[in-house]
């Protein structure tokens, strides 16, 4: 790849391209239309397969499977010499964990064995294991013999890090590797609660840390100090834990990252995508390329590899990651497609981030909300419930945030210290486990006047996942753990002759005296005012709940300062209707307590899991409530304000001199795949000013025009008409 300024690859290589090539495409790859494919989408680099799997060049190798239709051609070699030709970066593909049945009845040493010491298989290949030769000496070699061999600018991986944990290999190598570390013999089933599981579980994310640099030191040996071995790396920090990989500390290794992710269930949706960026971001830094594999075939749920994807679909995926630093990368299945409708989806969106890439690099995003979030706490807490335990409440705080346009930023636990002191506000979705070190880290920053939102057993585990006998934080929130819970949350999937989670909070002051409805007489006098928290719920003084409460108890020295505006209805029967009414309609347990210390920030806590809730069910009221009380905790100082009907993901950015605002629209979204994208607005926007901007002009990118603006106390507010997938906004 030419280089007149001599800024390595995977600091200028910002769209890219990827052709999977099947094992029927070396009798059909039409490399010069290709190439003209390469100009037309303006990228930068491409992804080749190289080897792993299946081999596209004539490996000296005999074990190294070549393509079934390969015979004497060198495709992968044709095709990185016309990319180079291009003046194009070049990454080898290898797909490297499994092999053929022959390969395995040369080397059955090297193959992952379950408790019966029966090889573990994919379709008819054999899974390898991460802990045998066949990663420390076979493949370094053909990673050594591509690099000298086509001079690619690096590697990438999708199947790098071998077996996944639900899978627990018991051969010998990983026998006595275990036993050599830690004296004792392999666990042979999954037990969190014994030290040698936890070891174990310890022992494989380091084993994937010592392979990703033992492929980095041969690749940059054989290639130069700049080919990178990339592997892939997923977007979810759940997934990343099924497979070992620390996702910490795999992107703070990352020159560049390859992203690999395309989920777009529930509960986040398409916001996986912007969340993904920003999480990933966060640990990298701003200044680094995360290009993400963005499929323009039909996949997840149904899966046709060789048809079209929905453009609607494919380009809002896109936005959303364009929305958070995540560059483009088309990625096709097979090098001949008789639907040819998903040649051009990618057209447009690409050629638009080649013409806005001003606004889109060298930018920080400005938000004053952070979310917490750590991968132990995946493992060490969530365990083998952690969807329900730590991915709902944290994509729940995720969603209630996108629903209000709230912009935030994920902060990993360990770095609280280095990136907190910028926000005002601090959530923490259900961090069970915490060290002692992460929770003196968030007593500092309330000291300092940070403000934080707790829900649920935040901070009641260690890191290992010990539980204590109380909250670490209890001197924050302000009350006590107890060993008692009540409801688990199933309501919508219950039995319906069951009632234990039918349940409702109750709000005070009670106002429905004064509200219009029938009239006992009995109703409670209207006492004081209602705490900002509930603002929204005046005609109500229920809100259904159905979830899981913490009962806690306050803590007597807490003071004047301590206010619980919400408490729990118990639960009462759902069926049959007529016994439906509420045997106890108040309780003592809090279901919302609120701190303001003088001397220090303002301290939300949620015994009820809410964010959980709302990650499932997506029940307005629910989000609502959280918003509310970000709102409150934050004492107002969110820098963007946007009023106007529809869902939009919002992210506010700064550069030198000018403010950039990106708005992806996913009012679409309710069904998936997305059909169209349907235009919403118009919306009030309002943005907090930096010193260095007037606010002066604002412009929208994709709609091509000025704005008309007025400039307040510092704000800037102006309307946006209408967006239909995206817009950026450049205040300058």
């Amino acid at each position: 790849m030419s280089d007149s300024n001599q800024t390595p690859w995977y600091q200028r290589a910002r769209r890219w391209g990827q052709t999977n090539i099947t094992e029927i495409d070396p009798t059909r790859y039409d490399i010069d239309w290709w190439r003209s494919y390469w100009k037309r989408v303006r990228v930068q680099g491409v992804i080749i397969n190289g080897g792993g799997i299946v081999a596209y060049y004539p490996s000296r190798f005999p074990q190294h499977y070549r393509a079934q239709h390969l015979g004497d051609r060198d495709l992968f070699g044709e095709v990185a010499q016309a990319a180079h030709e291009e003046g194009l970066a070049v990454l080898a593909r290898m797909d490297s964990n499994r092999t053929t049945k022959e390969f395995y009845e040369q080397r059955p040493e090297w193959f992952t064995r379950d408790a019966n010491g029966e090889p573990y298989m994919a379709q008819d290949r054999y899974i390898t294991c991460i802990f045998s030769d066949y990663y420390e000496e076979f493949l370094t070699q053909v990673l050594r013999e591509i690099a000298e061999r086509y001079q690619p600018q690096g590697f990438t991986d999708n199947s790098w890090s071998g077996l996944r944990r639900k899978d627990m290999c018991q051969c010998e190598n990983c026998a006595r590797s275990f036993r050599d570390k830690h004296g004792v013999e392999l666990p042979t089933a999954v037990d969190w609660d014994s030290p040698v599981y936890r070891a174990w579980v310890r022992w494989n994310y380091d084993r994937r840390l010592e392979i990703w640099d033992l492929f980095n030191k041969t690749t940059q040996s054989a290639g130069g100090p700049d080919c990178l071995w990339l592997g892939m790396l997923n977007g979810s920090v759940h997934n990343q834990s099924g497979r070992f990989r620390d996702h910490k500390a795999l992107l703070e290794r990352s020159k560049i990252l390859m992203l690999d992710y395309q989920t777009r269930v529930q509960p986040k949706g398409m916001t996986n995508n912007s969340d993904a960026g920003k999480l990933a971001h966060g640990i990298m830094g701003w200044d680094i390329l995360a290009p993400e594999s963005m499929a323009q075939y039909q996949g997840r749920v149904p899966t046709f590899r060789l048809a079209s994807k929905p453009p609607a679909e494919s380009n809002l995926w896109m936005a959303e990651g364009f929305a958070s630093g995540i560059q483009p990368w088309w990625h096709f299945i097979s090098a001949y497609h008789e639907d040819r409708r998903q040649y051009k989806t990618p057209v447009p969106m690409v050629q638009w981030h080649a013409e806005n890439e001003e606004y889109l690099f060298n930018r920080r995003p400005v938000a004053s909300i952070g979310l917490l979030w750590s991968q132990e706490n995946v493992d060490y807490y969530g365990r083998d419930v952690a969807k329900e335990r730590v991915i709902f409440p944290y994509s729940g705080m995720v969603q209630a945030l996108i629903r209000a346009r709230i912009p935030y930023l994920p902060i990993h636990v360990d770095h609280i210290a280095r990136d907190a002191s910028q926000l005002t506000t601090l959530l923490l979705p259900n961090i069970g486990a915490l060290s002692d070190e992460h929770v003196e880290s968030i007593r500092n920053y309330v000291q300092a006047g940070g403000n934080l939102v707790v829900t649920g057993q935040t901070s009641l585990y260690t890191e290992s996942g010990e539980r204590r006998p109380d909250f670490a934080l209890a001197d924050l929130l302000g009350v006590h753990a107890t060993e008692e819970q009540i409801g688990q949350g199933e309501i919508f999937g219950m039995n319906w002759e069951s009632y234990s989670d039918h349940s409702y909070l109750r709000l005070t002051p009670e106002l429905r005296a004064q509200v219009d409805g029938p009239l006992t007489g009995n109703e409670p006098a209207i006492g004081g005012e209602r705490h900002p928290t509930l603002v929204g719920f005046e005609e109500t003084d229920i809100l259904g709940f159905g979830g899981r409460l913490e009962v806690v108890r306050i803590d007597e020295g807490a003071g004047d300062e301590t206010v619980v505006p919400l408490t729990l209805i118990p639960p009462f029967p759902i069926y049959p209707p007529e016994f439906s009414w509420m045997r106890e309609p108040r309780s003592d347990h809090p279901a919302l307590v609120l701190r303001t210390a003088p001397a220090s920030g303002r301290v939300a806590y949620l015994p009820t899991d809410i964010d959980r809730l709302f990650a499932k069910y997506y029940l307005p009221d629910h989000g609502d409530l959280l918003a509310n009380v970000v709102r409150w905790a934050s004492q107002g100082q969110i820098p963007l304000r946007v009023e106007g009907c529809g869902i939009v993901d919002c992210h506010l950015y700064q550069q030198e001199g000018r403010m950039i605002l990106h708005m992806v629209n996913l009012t679409a979204t309710g069904h998936m795949p997305v059909h169209e994208h349907i235009p919403v607005g118009p919306f009030q926007v309002a943005i907090q000013l930096n010193d260095d901007v007037p606010g002066s002009t604002v412009k929208a990118l994709v709609a091509q025009q000025p704005l008309s603006i007025t400039v307040e106390d510092g704000w800037v507010n102006f309307e946006m008409p209408s967006i239909e997938a995206h817009e950026v906004v450049v205040v300058t």
